[in-house]
């Protein structure tokens, strides 16, 4: 029964990601083009974004509604610059009921623009603002090149839109609501991501301002992790979102919209996996610790099985899975949750019992160095130090990892090399042309504009010319 070892990640990142994904039981292959199955698991770690990220939205004064998944054509049409970004992606409805329709109609890319429509039903006055919706959906962008949970033709996420009556508060909305993403993902995800502005080549079509997090995997590309858009009043004149002020004038609401999809999910993978499979960080884990009792008789089955769930009912505060199975051997559970990246297990033998003791065994730290025999008294509060010893432990790594993959190279010729290697931290003068260059003969982009700038002046990477900025250069997903 035992499975072809996944391929490594240093002979093929990519079939090493491939073949996890599914192995893992995180998602399949639908039988639509580009489309995924979410299989439990994965979604089990959806779930727990989901719950992570809807907290921090509520408390800071959001509320879920639900919107249709069809929009009119005509409505994306509305906003020039939005409808041309998104052109190539539309899925369009032109029959419904076997009767062609009157006006076609797109499925969901994103809801901008009927938001747009509602929200300009439904304010009408200063005390109607700020408006602070978020959703949770799906959307659907034709891709050409699909991979599971990165880039594929329908894909989960919440999309979340605001209105504000003036200007400053839409930019602190945006700014926020990255900064939310940028704590979520270093706090429940270990993941450490750079927090900026995209540059105008970047942004998201109909945008006056995009913000991203931006994180490295583990083949040292960039990921696009999670963005938030100022969107000025584009979507209000476009769809005429008008309120009352405090003078009795008329006049157009500035709006917002940021999103993280489950795209999240690949990240987590690439970020923290290894060889032999996934590393889930606890917070996240659909299972923080799993329960392998070891027997070799029916009389010690019973027994071992009435051990594991005691120490189930111990273990009451953490997410426990009791690994029940009897046609395969202890091992191979072992190498099994090895691959679904379980944080921690505990095996229970007949002399553990009569010892008084267990075995823990690490995920994030391989072979015998990771296991350590520990007594049953304060059991749980072992386990929940050793979580988050786990979870900071993930953070640490991912981070030292980035950090010996980020370059500052002073020159063009410095640049080639180092988005060869990973992030290069460079001056940039802000002109399109340079952008330019860079993607066309290196086929890396600007990832952001980070926040955390060394301030004064330096010289442009591509051109010489004086730049006030550093961005990170990559090649991304």
């Amino acid at each position: 029964m035992a499975e072809q070892p996944l391929p490594s990640r240093a002979e093929d990142f990519a079939e090493w990601y491939n073949q996890l994904v599914v192995r893992a039981e995180l998602a399949d292959y639908a039988p639509v083009r580009g489309c995924m199955v979410v299989r439990p698991y994965g979604w089990a770690i959806w779930e727990n974004i989901q719950q992570a990220l809807d907290r921090r939205f509520k408390a800071t004064g959001h509320v879920n509604a639900a919107f249709p998944m069809f929009i009119p054509m005509s409505f994306l049409e509305r906003e020039r610059e939005h409808v041309e970004g998104f052109a190539p992606e539309l899925a369009v409805v032109t029959i419904g009921g076997g009767e062609t329709l009157p006006e076609p109609l797109a499925v969901r890319p994103t809801s901008e623009t009927l938001i747009g429509y509602m929200y300009a039903r439904w304010i009408k006055s200063y005390r109607d603002l700020p408006v602070l919706i978020n959703l949770w959906n799906s959307a659907v962008r034709w891709e050409k090149r699909t991979k599971l949970f990165l880039r594929t033709t329908e894909f989960y996420w919440q999309e979340g839109h605001t209105a504000h009556a003036t200007e400053e508060e839409a930019e602190e909305e945006a700014r926020r609501m990255v900064g939310i993403y940028e704590e979520f993902a270093v706090t429940e995800a270990a993941i450490p991501v750079i927090a900026g502005q995209k540059s105008d080549s970047e942004k998201f079509a109909g945008a006056v301002r995009s913000y991203t997090i931006e994180a490295m995997m583990g083949d040292t590309r960039a990921l696009q992790s999670g963005t938030s858009h100022n969107l000025g009043q584009n979507f209000a004149r476009a769809f005429d979102i008008q309120y009352l002020d405090r003078n009795n004038t008329l006049q157009y609401c500035w709006t917002t919209s940021w999103g993280l999809s489950t795209r999240f999910i690949g990240a987590i993978i690439m970020v923290h996996g290894d060889d032999k499979g996934l590393i889930l960080p606890p917070r996240l884990a659909p299972y923080q610790v799993v329960i392998v009792p070891i027997y070799k008789s029916d009389d010690e089955r019973a027994q071992m099985l009435a051990e594991a769930d005691r120490l189930a009912q111990e273990l009451g505060g953490f997410r426990v899975y009791i690994d029940r199975r009897e046609e395969v051997t202890p091992g191979y559970k072992f190498n099994d949750w090895e691959m679904r990246g379980v944080p921690l297990r505990l095996e229970i033998g007949p002399r553990d019992v009569a010892q008084g003791t267990v075995v823990l065994a690490r995920r994030d730290v391989p072979g015998r160095e990771g296991k350590l025999t520990v007594p049953r008294p304060g059991l749980s509060e072992r386990v929940g130090t050793l979580l988050e010893d786990i979870q900071a432990a993930l953070y640490r790594r991912a981070l030292a990892f980035r950090k010996e993959h980020t370059f500052e190279p002073v020159d063009y010729p410095e640049l080639q090399e180092s988005v060869e290697r990973g992030f290069a931290l460079a001056w940039w003068c802000g002109s399109p042309a340079c952008e330019a260059r860079v993607k066309e003969e290196t086929r890396a982009t600007t990832r952001c504009i980070p926040f955390d700038q060394p301030g004064g002046v330096g010289r442009c990477v591509v051109c010489g010319l004086p730049a006030d900025r550093k961005v990170i250069f990559a090649r991304a997903y």
